[in-house]
């Protein structure tokens, strides 16, 4: 932390009180001064730099064609740098960078209804338009949490101990083989956000004019299938109202669909994207949980309502959400 307090004064001007914030991957503090707050973030070692400066690239090209859009902004040097490079003893780097910090609640704290969960789903939309011409030599990099490699993704299923929740992934891996394989090289394709959930959508008080304050985390950003983007959400919202558990992801995709409409050949494979990353969520959360016994209690009961949500979602029709998202479509066409 004392070599983050150094550079943040030497390289930014910056001085406060920096304190550590629980993270996946990085080394992330929040430095809070008198007048304003950053988020400070440190990459691993093992992260590509050329990564790390496509994230960037992304959060700065939507600054400038964007500007509207309430996307974390990248604090520059006071040479006008993006970033600063710390060189490890073993000759590895880490990549130091400062974001505006984005005070507020995030989606996953407040439970918004269906007009709100669309007025979120107009805001991906909204960046996707954005991003559409953006370009940058590190876009195409490998990623875990592509949906384009869910079907390479079967192993993870021997490391799941329960039987139920292995022929629930197997039901899932079959309709990804089945509808989304045979058509991966003709999808749409373009930058995408890859990981708008609700934990890195920050929103404003209830009354207020603009729900989505803030799009925080651009970490997973990667060329993909544009319709990749809206189901990473909606996989997070599926399941949220038992008795329909379509019913809030599709009011998301609606949203989106207002700003970014979705190929009407492509809208039949939404869903099963959407069932497809909260099953990888599951199976990766089991693979975990055996790869650190410590953490295995909390990290199983912490899978547990994905499969819950991954079950219910397969009692309904997927005929009748497509019906569902086409009708949300043409309203808005």
């Amino acid at each position: 932390m004392l070599l983050v307090s150094m550079l943040l004064e030497e390289r930014y001007r910056v001085t406060g009180r920096l304190g550590r914030l629980a993270t996946e991957k990085d080394d992330t503090f929040r430095l809070s001064s008198d007048s304003s707050s950053y988020l400070v973030k440190v990459s691993p070692p093992d992260e590509v730099e050329a990564v790390v400066a496509f994230q960037t690239a992304a959060m700065r090209y939507l600054e400038t064609a964007a500007a509207h859009l309430p996307v974390q902004r990248v604090k520059l040097t006071a040479n006008g740098d993006d970033h600063v490079t710390i060189r490890l003893n073993d000759g590895r780097t880490r990549i130091l960078r400062v974001f505006d910090f984005i005070e507020g609640q995030v989606l996953a704290e407040v439970n918004p209804d269906a007009e709100r969960l669309a007025r979120a789903g107009e805001m991906l939309g909204l960046i996707d338009v954005a991003l559409r011409p953006f370009t940058h030599p590190a876009d195409r990099r490998g990623l875990a949490w592509d949906i384009r490699h869910f079907h390479q993704m079967s192993e993870l299923v021997e490391h799941t101990p329960s039987p139920e929740h292995r022929q629930l992934a197997q039901a899932v891996f079959r309709l990804f083989d089945e509808n989304v394989v045979p058509r991966l090289s003709d999808l749409e394709t373009q930058v995408i956000h890859g990981d708008f959930s609700p934990y890195n959508i920050v929103v404003g008080p209830e009354k207020s004019d603009h729900f989505v304050t803030g799009v925080i985390d651009f970490g997973d950003t990667v060329r993909s299938a544009v319709i990749f983007d809206p189901a990473v959400p909606m996989a997070n919202l599926l399941g949220r109202t038992p008795d329909h558990p379509w019913r809030d992801a599709c009011a998301f995709a609606a949203g989106y669909q207002r700003k970014r409409p979705i190929r009407a050949s492509e809208l039949p494979l939404l869903p099963v994207a959407a069932l497809a990353r909260i099953t990888l969520r599951a199976l990766i959360t089991n693979w975990r949980a055996e790869r650190a016994p410590e953490r295995r209690e909390y990290l199983l009961d912490h899978a547990k309502d994905d499969w819950i949500n991954i079950e219910r979602s397969l009692t309904v029709s997927l005929d009748d959400v497509v019906a569902h998202l086409s009708e949300a479509r043409h309203g808005h066409s």
